[in-house]
């Protein structure tokens, strides 16, 4: 009786620890079928496209594009020494926005590590400005690109004038600040078109009772 008994015994233990073995050994395959699951594998992929993206709108942050600027003319003549070249006939000069007409511009330039930047432009000569619905004409215009003391600016001399819409400011000198959207003009003159007052629409009359 007692063999029979400690052998039932250990037929016991053994069956116990089977099933634990088992039952341990299923964890550890559902897990690892948790990990190759491709639910997982989403969700690993998904937090790395999040963090990619995080990391590269960064980076462009701390880099700034700059729109390149686009001149055509008649005629071209470069001073690689001075870092000069002198547009002639029909010059039209674009970035981004803003696009500048003028007979004739002088451009100063510097050489930048994957290029020239232009520093400055003079033009003269039938000058025009235009950005949105703001137009600015005059006789000459100086340019200057700015840098991280100075802001970007348009400076018209001769007979300035801007226009946006019917409404319209001469002066004697004018100052454009191109980031900041705003003007200077010395020795201003204002001419301001007011809108047409809307009709005013009548009350209806109360009918008398009789």
């Amino acid at each position: 009786m007692e063999e029979k008994t400690s052998k039932r015994r250990a037929v016991s233990r053994y069956a116990l620890i089977s099933e634990i073995s088992v039952f341990s050994a299923l964890i550890v395959i559902s897990f690892f079928f948790f990990i190759l699951s491709p639910s997982h594998a989403a969700e690993n992929d998904a937090k790395n496209a999040a963090e990619n993206d995080a990391k590269n709108a960064a980076g462009k942050d701390t880099k700034k594009e700059q729109a390149p600027t686009i001149i055509t003319s008649e005629s071209l003549t470069a001073d690689n020494k001075a870092k000069t070249a002198l547009f002639t006939g029909s010059v039209i000069a674009k970035k981004a926005d803003t696009t500048i007409y003028a007979d004739r511009m002088l451009v100063y330039y510097s050489e930048g590590g994957s290029g020239s930047n232009i520093d400055k432009i003079e033009s003269d000569g039938n000058v025009k400005l235009v950005r949105g619905d703001r137009v600015v004409t005059s006789g000459k215009m100086v340019y200057y690109a700015g840098t991280d003391k100075t802001d970007e600016r348009a400076i018209f001399t001769e007979s300035p004038r801007a226009a946006e819409g019917k409404n319209v400011v001469t002066g004697t000198k004018m100052t454009y600040y191109m980031k900041d959207d705003r003007s200077l003009v010395e020795n201003s003159k204002v001419f301001i078109v007011e809108k047409e007052p809307g009709t005013q629409e009548k009350k209806p009359q109360e009918k008398k009772k009789k």
